[in-house]
């Protein structure tokens, strides 16, 4: 017990001496000892290094998972040195859903069978998704988390006791120049000298460890280009996937026609709107049933014909229309009687009727 009091007190005493000496330093009332420029230059290196890898970090994590209560839930499971639970993505959700609502809508319905095919894809975007992560995971996250809770650890350590060890320089410089008496500035120089020692010898260490953060660098440069190689592997699967299920989609280019024509409702679909309806009748045959809203209007010729540009493709619907490519110049007319939203158009020897929305009507 007795051992233990004195050590506290004598530690006491360091702390208080060392405190005094911080004090007086920043009073401008104390000398002190500066560290070589290259020790200097080392320090401001590394302190660089450490606070723009804490935020790269901290952005990436918000990145790979934007939800806050997720990240610390996985942060927790980390901690405890337990395996982080699988997560279901967003896109395997989505797709999920897809899936069990073209159950009751029916799967052989062109809408429940859209919702199929179109909720399988987004799994695989999903899945896609969950290997980017795990990738960037361990190729990116984890050597930056390693730096930052250990080998910084170690270097803000060493450093501290840097600190340290320079006061005691400093009070022992103090100390040597207040001596007036042989015998205490005999004692002082012994003091100043161990100290000066200790001081040389943390600075050392200090150094050899701050001269390692090149190598962090090598290491952060391979893992960053690792994380673009994922991300590069992860669009290229997205892009892919998208463009099969595009190909599977267009299988079907008349199913909105059918269901139009099964509602009694002319094919003919605006571009701007998702699905015009022209040829439905001015008036509506019930009171209740809402007149077709029509985003923009353009105005065929009464008589006579004119050159007209195709604005965007567009797929006939049945053989009294004629299919358009965008960018073709067709030759349009009207006849009398005919519903506003039509023309006529003729391209050599095929006619039929276009939708007026998607022409753009040349003098």
């Amino acid at each position: 017990m007795d051992f233990n009091v004195k050590k506290l007190a004598s530690d006491a005493g360091v702390f208080f001496t060392r405190a005094v000496q911080f004090t007086e330093e920043k009073l401008g009332q104390a000398e002190k000892t500066e560290l070589d420029a290259h020790l200097e230059n080392l320090i401001a290196r590394g302190d660089c290094t450490k606070n723009w890898t804490e935020k790269i970090f901290r952005q990436t994590e918000v990145l790979l998972q934007p939800n806050p209560s997720a990240r610390i839930e996985e942060f927790f499971y980390e901690k405890l040195d337990r395996k982080i639970p699988t997560r279901t993505t967003n896109g395997e959700l989505l797709g999920q859903y897809m899936q069990d609502a073209a159950k009751d809508f029916g799967p052989g319905t062109p809408y429940g069978s859209t919702l199929i095919t179109v909720g399988e894809y987004q799994k695989k975007l999903g899945g896609a998704e969950r290997e980017f992560l795990q990738a960037s995971a361990v190729s990116f996250l984890t050597p930056l988390r390693n730096f930052l809770e250990g080998d910084w650890r170690t270097i803000s350590k060493e450093r501290r006791l840097l600190e340290n060890r320079r006061l005691d320089l400093d009070v022992c410089k103090a100390r040597l120049k207040k001596a007036k008496l042989a015998e205490a500035k005999a004692a002082a120089e012994q003091e100043l000298r161990v100290a000066q020692t200790e001081f040389d010898r943390q600075a050392e260490v200090t150094r050899l460890l701050l001269e390692g953060i090149s190598s962090t660098h090598v290491n952060h440069l391979r893992c960053l280009h690792e994380f673009v190689e994922a991300q590069a592997a992860y669009y290229a699967q997205c892009h892919k996937h998208m463009q099969e299920l595009q190909k599977e989609l267009s299988r079907f280019p008349n199913a909105f026609a059918v269901n139009a024509s099964t509602s009694g409702i002319s094919a003919g679909p605006s571009p701007l709107s998702g699905g015009s309806i022209p040829g439905h009748p001015a008036a509506s045959s019930s009171p209740l049933e809402p007149a077709p809203l029509k985003i923009e209007e353009v105005k065929p010729p009464a008589t006579g014909t004119r050159k007209a540009k195709v604005l965007y493709d567009y797929d006939a619907a049945d053989t009294s229309e004629l299919s358009l490519l965008a960018d073709e110049l067709i030759t349009v007319y009207t006849v009398p009687g005919m519903d506003p939203d039509w023309l006529i158009g003729e391209r050599g020897n095929q006619k039929g009727k276009v939708p007026v929305t998607y022409l753009e009507l040349l003098s």
